[in-house]
């Protein structure tokens, strides 16, 4: 290395340290999140190698979850990131997304809140407005489908049991779990979601299609109001 130099290149780093190498001999688990990045964005700018770029990009928006829902222009907002950059990151965040997805199969049974928090955490925890959810089951508890009933909020004013249970009556439902997410992280229930909630499973007594449960989906947590009994 050059005297007076302060950092190396990927290319001047040991072998066992440059990422690909370092994925290919012991996985992708022992990569940092910067390095995982790194590999998608492939090269660096002037000033800074892959490595170090990534991790600007990820500390400049407060984090890798916060890359979840930025636009290519918002990306290339990050000095070093031009169309290319930003494309490669964002069809990355976008086959995540996808795969996420694909944990949600028809035919997967479901008997405990923390099976329905599993397979709708991914899809919910990052969304930056209130999404309302109901996982349709079969008599064995199966997943039907799992429709997306609002945006916007959890209030009488948005969320109506017609609306609710609209698919459910459809698709020959025997129960449905109702879902949501709270932008904020924080799954807590307020008093309207309580309130909501025994409305919904009161109109479900009168169709013959009980609510389970309603789950409130956080950041990589939840509540289920039926294990609170607060339904």
């Amino acid at each position: 290395m050059e005297a007076g130099k302060d950092r190396f290149t990927i290319k001047e780093l040991p072998e066992e340290e440059r990422p690909r190498e370092k994925l290919l001999s012991k996985g992708a688990e022992f990569l940092s999140n910067a390095e995982l990045l790194a590999l998608i964005i492939r090269t660096g700018s002037r000033e800074k190698t892959a490595v170090e770029l990534a991790q600007h990009i990820i500390n400049f928006f407060g984090g890798l979850k916060n890359l979840i829902n930025l636009s290519c222009e918002e990306l290339k907002t990050v000095k070093g990131v031009g169309k290319a950059k930003a494309a490669q990151i964002s069809s990355l965040v976008e086959l995540s997304k996808r795969i996420s997805k694909t944990k949600v199969e028809k035919g997967k049974t479901i008997f405990t809140p923390s099976k329905a928090a599993e397979i709708l955490m991914e899809d919910m925890r990052y969304l930056e407005q209130e999404v309302v959810k109901t996982v349709l089951l079969d008599v064995k508890n199966k997943i039907i489908k799992i429709a997306e009933i609002t945006k916007g909020g959890l209030s009488s004013s948005i969320v109506h049991p017609r609306d609710v249970f609209k698919e459910a009556i459809r698709k020959n439902s025997a129960a449905i779990i109702m879902a949501h997410n709270h932008p904020s992280g924080e799954p807590t229930p307020s008093s309207e979601d309580i309130r909501i909630s025994k409305k919904i499973a009161k109109s479900g007594t009168i169709l013959g299609i009980e609510l389970v449960d309603h789950i409130i989906i956080g950041d990589g947590k939840y509540v289920s109001l039926k294990e609170e009994d607060l339904i």
